[in-house]
């Protein structure tokens, strides 16, 4: 089941994506279940919006593919390596992507999105996918050259517009299917990258967290980028598209410096 969120006619609300039209939902999915109003809109008349808000915190795994450790340097962690970003650095699709005056490099990085259902604490591998919403895709936007200045990662990947999340959340997305997620700037394929050569699996990543952070529903984790990730510049249009879950689309642009 494919759940929007979306802006119609001045109202936001949430609908399941049946063959080119949304089928509203009475509520918040997630927390009020599926009744529907019997209205349907066409997609085309809607505007999408990030599908899901964190309620606190979206969480972030760190070179969690061996050729993109390989490409920045480094060696796998033998665990996660977590950072977190704002909830204020969500944007939806179609949204612009606003590269920071403080930053001279702007890179992609197309990610798994997990969107977290239920309140997890200590909870096991075994029964991690049971606290799971559902799926989504993700660009982990990174100031590269302040992450490598600042000596750690807050700032660098938490700015405004730093996490785009949608085009919608896929409820039923098999983790072992063989997805394969791609990005592209301007057309031009610069990612591509099979979900399951993640070191650590996605279980495995919501014991990790689960044992560190008590994860809200709403919350959301990123699971790592593939090799690839590069930097963009004003102007240029940035896909991340993963097998069963969309493509989500930004276009980026340069803020104006208040100096």
């Amino acid at each position: 089941m494919r759940i929007a969120r979306f802006r119609h006619e001045d109202a936001i609300a949430y609908g399941i994506l049946d063959e080119g039209e949304l089928i509203v939902l009475a509520g918040d999915p997630m927390f009020a279940g599926y009744d529907t109003t019997g209205e349907r809109v066409p997609v085309g008349e809607v505007t999408l919006l990030a599908p899901v808000i964190p309620r606190s915190k979206v969480v972030c795994v760190g070179k969690n593919y061996l050729d993109h450790a390989a490409e920045m340097g480094s060696e796998a962690p033998g665990e996660p390596l977590l950072f977190l970003k704002p909830n204020t650095a969500v944007i939806g699709p179609d949204e612009p992507i606003v590269r920071p005056w403080q930053s001279e490099r702007t890179d992609y990085e197309g990610e798994l999105a997990v969107v977290m259902g239920r309140i997890a604490k200590n909870v096991t591998a075994h029964a991690a996918l049971d606290y799971v919403f559902g799926y989504t895709i993700g660009n982990d936007v990174t100031a590269r050259d302040l992450q490598r200045s600042d000596g750690q990662w807050a700032r660098a990947k938490g700015f405004d517009t730093f996490c785009p999340l949608g085009p919608v959340i896929e409820t039923e997305f098999d983790l072992a299917g063989g997805a394969t997620l791609t990005s592209r700037v301007n057309g031009e394929v610069r990612q591509r990258g099979a979900i399951s050569d993640m070191i650590h699996s996605v279980p495995a990543i919501i014991e990790y967290v689960s044992a560190a952070f008590t994860l809200l529903p709403g919350d959301v984790i990123l699971t790592g980028t593939p090799a690839g990730v590069g930097p963009f510049v004003a102007g240029d249009v940035v896909e991340i598209e993963i097998d069963g879950l969309g493509i989500l689309r930004n276009t980026a642009r340069d803020a104006e410096s208040p100096r």
